[in-house]
């Protein structure tokens, strides 16, 4: 089993929960609902791991937060 970390955003004009890992090209998709966005996540990526092992772009680290006057 992998397991890949995903970003999670939720688009202001369409209402739609857009996700994606970060690094892993053509890794994104999005739905109305969380459960359904994650759902379809797994599945793209898992028909991107039939074509082979990825070469990862970048990795994930983490959240910042940035604080401005």
């Amino acid at each position: 089993m992998r397991t890949f970390t995903a970003v999670i955003e939720k688009c202001p004009d369409t209402g739609l929960f857009v996700g994606f890992v970060p690094g892993f090209p053509g890794a994104h998709t999005q739905a109305a609902s969380l459960d359904e966005m994650k759902d379809n996540l797994k599945e793209v990526v898992e028909m991107l791991l039939e074509d082979g092992e990825p070469k990862l772009e970048s990795e994930f680290i983490g959240t910042q937060t940035v604080m401005v006057a």
